[in-house]
Parts: structure tokens; sequence; C-alpha cells
């Protein structure tokens, strides 16, 4: 896996993560 995968995808955990609790 390349590193900036692993980024994308922290990334995208934190905007759906954040979303779902509302914030």
């Amino acid at each position: 896996m390349s590193f900036t995968l692993i980024v994308v995808l922290f990334i995208l955990l934190i905007i759906v993560g954040t979303s779902f609790m509302g914030y």
C-alpha cells in the first residue's frame, strides 16, 4: 500500500465519523 492511500482513507474516516456524530 502507498502512504498516500492510507492518509486518504484516514481523512475520509474522520469526515464520516464527525458527520455521523453531528459535528
